[in-house]
């Protein structure tokens, strides 16, 4: 025994260490792989056996969230626990599932402790997770007034200007044929179509120059890492922070000269809905508030938007014969010569709302929705129990991709929601809570729940539905499409970034 330890001290430090680090790592694998195989715990919702104890499964689920949840589901059922970076996650999946996490109470669960630490470096404090729940309620509801039938009436001839403008200008359409990158063509114009309704004509003028280059260093603020140490010293980072205070104070400006000169045009953009707004205290909306939720509003649906439009380009290019049904259709229902878009009108064009429909179905903007479980919960029908140092996940797009909804789930087809019934129709319309910003429907039975559910529902559905809406009906107009390869198949998603890159051969009509 001396003499081994005589050698081990012999042994130079390039070894020792080196040896010492992977002896902890073994023993540490080895700890929890025998825990996992041999002392499971009863009480609590099955693990994903996973070799590495802080990787755990988070490799297999970044990779391919559903295919995860799928494979899990066939092996352990609706509920189980994986190790996301060194955090216990339990899964909950179906409409039990659904229903407990999304309509699970504020004292058990809430979303603060997951997105806060993300979201407040970009949005800026004291809005949307980094006040007390009571408070975000409240600005939603704020906010919920610019989202109203009349805004949406007005955002319309918005929409279609900005579509009409982009195409007419940019150096990818001149000419009679060409192609482009459809993902970055829809950023672009989803950019353009928001902020030149939500936002103003103030941050819309800027967006050519200023704000699209702070948008950009925004954006790069959302990182992975950034969930768990969004303070790291990252040149990202650090775009991100310069970025947020010079957008602040563009706001600020905007706000500052309004107040001075009036809405002299009758504008009814977001800005000047929070100018005139008053929380339910009675108190006027900060204008450092003002601002910081004009910079959520901007960059929370942004991403989700673009996606969203630029699978249902791709799409349409897979099937360019959808694309002539689409025209014929605004021939039928709007009459020749094809007049002004509407909202009216736009929600007149079934197939047109069925290819938003069926594009949120296949390709839900968000596969996961997170939340910290605060204390103690019990899993229904169940002896398990959910601690506080656990999070929960559902995953409300699960069931739109499941064979025991929808035949052919995979298949991307418009027409099935011929025969389906609408959205809508699918919620129970009794069923209804306010969380502080108005009724929404409690009901998570539904397979098609794009937007989310409960206290945390996406308050901009409407909105999306009319933007995109108004974007896929004037590209008609105009356009026509098809894949560069027309018999090359979809895409697969990259969930690194939410969506595809690929390339389209576009002509004018």
């Amino acid at each position: 025994m001396l003499s081994m330890q005589q050698a081990s001290r012999d042994l130079p430090l390039s070894v020792t260490i080196p040896a010492t680090v992977v002896l902890i790592i073994f023993t540490a694998i080895a700890q929890n792989v025998v825990r996992q195989l041999c002392f499971p715990n009863p009480h609590r919702p099955p693990v994903v056996f996973h070799v590495f104890p802080w990787i755990g499964s988070t490799v297999q689920y970044g990779i391919d969230p559903y295919k995860f949840f799928f494979d899990c589901r066939a092996k352990y059922g609706d509920c189980f626990t994986f190790v996301l970076l060194g955090k216990p996650t339990t899964v909950f999946l179906g409409q039990k599932g659904n229903n407990f996490i999304l309509n699970g109470k504020h004292a058990d669960l809430n979303a603060e402790e997951v997105y806060g630490k993300l979201t407040t470096p970009v949005f800026g404090k004291g809005v949307i997770y980094d006040c007390p729940n009571e408070r975000l309620m409240d600005q939603k509801r704020l906010m919920r007034d610019g989202f109203t039938s009349n805004s949406l009436r007005s955002y319309i001839p918005k929409f279609v200007k900005e579509v009409e403008d982009y195409v007419n200008s940019s150096p990818r359409f001149q000419g009679q044929s060409g192609e482009c990158n459809i993902t970055e063509v829809m950023a672009e114009i989803t950019i353009y179509t928001a902020s030149g309704s939500l936002q103003g004509r103030e941050v819309r003028s800027k967006f050519d120059t200023t704000f699209a280059k702070l948008y950009r260093h925004l954006d790069d603020g959302f990182q992975p890492i950034n969930f768990i140490m969004p303070w790291l010293p990252l040149p990202q980072n650090r775009r991100r922070d310069h970025a947020h205070k010079v957008m602040e104070k563009l706001y600020n400006d905007i706000i500052q000269t309004r107040r001075q000169e009036g809405n002299r045009y009758g504008e009814t953009d977001m800005l000047w809905t929070l100018m005139t707004a008053q929380y339910k205290d009675g108190t006027a909306v900060p204008d450092e508030h003002i601002a910081r939720l004009m910079i959520a509003l901007l960059m929370g649906g942004q991403h989700n938007t673009a996606a969203s439009g630029a699978w249902i380009m791709l799409n349409l290019a897979n099937k360019p014969r959808l694309i002539d049904e689409l025209y014929q259709e605004q021939i039928d229902v709007l009459g020749w010569p094809l007049p002004p878009l509407t909202l009216e009108k736009l929600q007149e064009l079934k197939l047109c709302g069925q290819v938003i429909q069926e594009t949120l179905r296949l390709h839900s903007p968000i596969h996961s929705i997170l939340r910290k479980v605060t204390r103690t919960m019990s899993v229904p029908d169940t002896d398990w129990v959910i601690p506080p140092t656990h999070t929960l996940l559902a995953s409300p797009g699960l069931l739109a991709r499941s064979e025991e909804v929808f035949s052919r789930p995979m298949e991307w087809d418009p027409h099935r929601w011929d025969t389906v019934e609408a959205p809508e129709q699918l919620e129970d319309d009794s069923a209804k809570v306010n969380y502080g910003f108005g009724l929404v429907s409690k009901a998570v039975t539904s397979p098609y729940l794009p937007f989310g559910a409960g206290r945390h529902r996406c308050l901009g559905e409407h909105y999306a539905y009319a933007q995109l809406g108004a974007i896929i009906a004037t590209m008609v107009r105009l356009l026509k499409w098809e894949q560069i390869h027309p018999k090359a198949p979809i895409p697969a998603t990259d969930y690194s970034v939410g969506t595809a890159s690929f390339g389209l051969f576009m002509a004018d009509c």
